[in-house]
């Protein structure tokens, strides 16, 4: 498969990916905030922040706007085309790369990007954002499933399917740790039964973000609190949006792409996805509150930007440098008498 069409079917995916979970995500934080109807302005700020601290943009964010309001965040993550990570843009980003790949999806997997991009363009849109925002971000959500079970089932499983696998898997794992680390940002407060019940509402809020309320309460049939919630969220073996479980799809999708038997590696990717599945395998969350959340959540996402480049590395960048390299002439039978009398010469 050509390195180039790899990488495309790739980012495609990331995108698409990206999107919808920035659409979960703010969504249910708009949502939460009907349950602090007595926040002021400033304390209004302060929920907001976290959410682009946790993201990684907030030094574009603050190229752009003076203030972190919640007009301000949510304009920047959902429909700002400054912004090369708000949900619009990234739809872009999927269509386009899509359409430089088009003869490799189906007409359906086509068809449905291409739709939810116009949507993204409308008037329609435009109107839902001022007028009613959790119909637009529901229609996100809603063409991101579509678009994601449309792939599956009308991808042959070759190398653009494991390719397409891999950048879904890696977008997800990576914005579940992001949505985790938004609590590492929010202020601490003297504990009492107000700030108690404001806690669990966070949780509870990063749960739903990703869509894990119902496999949470089936699961650990307990109450919601940081070390259930990070446990869960960090290694279930089940859930689809867990980093172990992305990781483990990660893994497999680089040992069949190259043929590798798993436990093995014959690349640094698969190395890298080896090395941090097995510490998720390993992993525990009194480990993680021990070292602290964020430092820990810090270097899974490090862990995460390695094994991306390491797979930009290996499929994309290294056979373009194979096809520039010269190829190196191959010695003649004059050659290599030459070499010959010059080695005989030297003795």
């Amino acid at each position: 498969m050509l390195s180039r069409v790899a990488n495309t079917l790739y980012w495609m995916v990331r995108f698409v990916e990206r999107a919808d979970n920035l659409a979960r995500l703010i969504d249910v934080n708009q949502q939460l905030l009907l349950d602090f109807e007595s926040l002021d302005s400033a304390r209004l700020r302060g929920f907001w922040q976290p959410i682009i601290l946790s993201t990684g943009d907030e030094e574009a964010f603050n190229k752009l706007y003076s203030e972190n309001g919640s007009r301000e965040v949510i304009r920047f993550l959902t429909d700002d085309p400054r912004n090369p990570n708000s949900i619009v843009s990234c739809i872009a980003l999927a269509r386009e790369n899509a359409r430089t790949v088009r003869d490799q999806l189906s007409d359906e997997l086509w068809e449905e990007l291409n739709s939810l991009y116009l949507f993204t363009r409308s008037a329609e849109a435009s109107r839902l954002i001022d007028s009613d925002p959790s119909r637009f971000y529901d229609q996100i959500r809603r063409c991101a499933v579509t678009f994601l079970g449309i792939a599956e089932s009308t991808t042959s499983r070759n190398e653009a399917w494991e390719f397409m696998d891999l950048g879904r898997h890696l977008e997800r794992a990576d914005k579940t740790t992001r949505f985790l680390d938004v609590s590492s940002y929010l202020p601490s407060e003297e504990e009492s039964p107000e700030t108690v019940s404001a806690v669990v509402l966070h949780w509870t809020a990063i749960l739903r973000s990703c869509g894990a309320m119902g496999a949470y309460r089936a699961e650990k049939k307990r109450e919601i609190n940081a070390s259930g919630v990070t446990d869960f969220l960090m290694f279930s073996k089940e859930f689809p949006r867990s980093v172990r479980y992305c990781i483990e799809k990660v893994d497999i999708s680089l040992h069949r792409v190259s043929g590798t038997p798993r436990g093995t590696f014959s690349n640094q990717a698969e190395r890298e996805s080896g090395r941090l599945l097995s510490e998720l395998n390993f992993g525990c969350t009194d480990g993680i509150f021990e070292s602290g959340l964020h430092q820990y959540l810090d270097n899974i996402q490090i862990h995460l930007n390695h094994i991306g480049d390491e797979i930009f590395e290996t499929y994309v960048l290294m056979p373009e440098r194979m096809q520039t390299s010269p190829v190196p002439k191959a010695p003649t039978l004059l050659d290599v008498a030459t070499w010959q009398m010059e080695q005989q010469q030297q003795q």
